[in-house]
């Protein structure tokens, strides 16, 4: 173990269990350079100091993402990539020239305070530090500063369910423009199938049985979510619409390859072999044309594993038509709508009245008579043969069984 000075800064070279640390205490402090040591030191003794990453956290924060998100590619779906990459970029602006041993917590901190000044929401505000702490978690850096980085509260909403007026009037509008007419499609699919956005997007000749009248969903956002969905009227003539759309642009003899709605389309030149990016910005306007601003298309996932619970279809059921990983995941989705709940709890107040209206001192509740036919007196005979024989350890029947032998 010793300390050594170059160009005035402090640098640390010891050994641990036989492997060598080396590097900078980033400080020309004396004492504060022996204090930086046992910390080290105390760090590779609990295996928390890695010799491989000693390079790599000597990287600036931009050189450090770069190869953070490069061998995060192999393990991750290109649309998560795209996500981080997009969630990295203001972490690049503000911390990008730091070297990730100079981010500390008032570092941190600080990026968060001005993240929340431009009016950027705790939920995007907590993946962006979600990637820092990867990052410094790789560097064993992150436990120097987890204590003082609370996550920032979120918004837990739970979608909404549509009222039946509003569902009608939403797939009236967007029925009624042809530059409405794959979103509409795409919301016949999703409220008839509870398939998520990316799912119907994703989505291949390959996967639809229009034999077997069924949807299998090969790929999704978690495991749970590959499936079989039966394919109701409703979503058998969307599917039927759309073939015939794809028969209409690319001919008659369709790849099982090609995505059921294909990149591009309405342009000059579609591509099937590549799914489409969205209907966004015709999402937007026809929720607005409908009164609905602000309604995503992810809300009839949620409006039609609603619809499930009121049908009272089981949990397991609307499980496995959704594809849920657990009941609480099942909970989060299924709010049915208060009109539901007052009806069953009005309709169970009214069978108490009604049971009540209709008694007569001679009558009693289910229970009641349950009870009271039960403490009737059992004939002898009848004792003796559910119990035993005259002995009283074996029935009647088992003793002329045994007889017959």
């Amino acid at each position: 173990m010793s300390l050594y000075k170059r160009r005035k800064t402090w640098h640390t070279d010891f050994s641990v269990n036989g492997q060598r640390f080396r590097q900078s205490l980033e400080t020309t402090d004396w004492r504060e350079a022996q204090a930086k040591e046992k910390e080290l030191i105390a760090q590779a003794s609990a295996g928390r100091l890695a010799a491989s990453n000693q390079q790599f956290s000597r990287l600036r924060l931009s050189d450090a993402l770069d190869r953070h998100l490069a061998d995060r590619s192999v393990h991750v779906l290109p649309r998560s990539h795209r996500s981080e990459s997009d969630h990295a970029k203001p972490l690049r602006q503000h911390l990008g020239t730091l070297p990730l041993a100079q981010i500390d917590a008032e570092a941190v901190r600080g990026y968060m305070r001005l993240r929340k000044d431009t009016q950027i929401s705790n939920t995007t505000i907590n993946m962006e530090i979600g990637i820092l702490r990867r990052v410094l978690k790789r560097a064993k850096r992150w436990h120097l500063v987890a204590d003082e980085i609370p996550r920032l509260p979120e918004r837990r909403d739970i979608g909404r369910a549509l009222a039946p007026e509003d569902k009608l009037r939403i797939m009236r509008i967007a029925s009624s423009r042809p530059d409405w007419r794959v979103a509409y499609l795409a919301s016949l699919l999703a409220l008839n199938t509870t398939m998520r956005g990316c799912e119907i997007r994703e989505l291949r000749w390959r996967d639809i049985d229009l034999m077997g009248r069924t949807l299998t969903i090969r790929r999704s956002k978690t495991q749970a979510g590959e499936r079989c969905i039966p394919l109701n009227a409703d979503a058998i003539s969307a599917v039927l619409e759309l073939r015939e759309r794809a028969k209409q642009f690319f001919g008659a003899d369709l790849s099982a390859d090609w995505y059921v709605f294909p990149h591009a389309e309405g342009y000059s030149k579609p591509d099937p072999t590549k799914p489409m990016s969205g209907w966004r910005s015709a999402w937007r306007s026809l929720t607005k044309e409908a009164g609905l601003r602000g309604l995503r298309f992810h809300d009839l996932r949620h409006h039609a594993v609603t619809e499930l619970a009121e049908s009272q279809a089981s949990d397991q059921t609307i499980m496995a038509i959704a594809g849920h990983v657990s009941p609480r995941m099942l909970a989060h989705y299924s709010h049915v709508r208060m009109e539901a709940k007052r009806q069953a709890l009005d309709a169970l107040s009214s069978r108490r009245m009604n049971q009540s209206v209709g008694r007569t001192d001679n009558e009693g509740y289910v229970t009641d008579d349950v009870t009271n036919r039960q403490s009737e007196p059992m004939p002898l005979s009848e004792v003796l043969e559910k119990n035993g024989g005259d002995d009283g350890t074996r029935t009647r029947g088992l003793c002329r069984d045994r007889a017959a032998f």
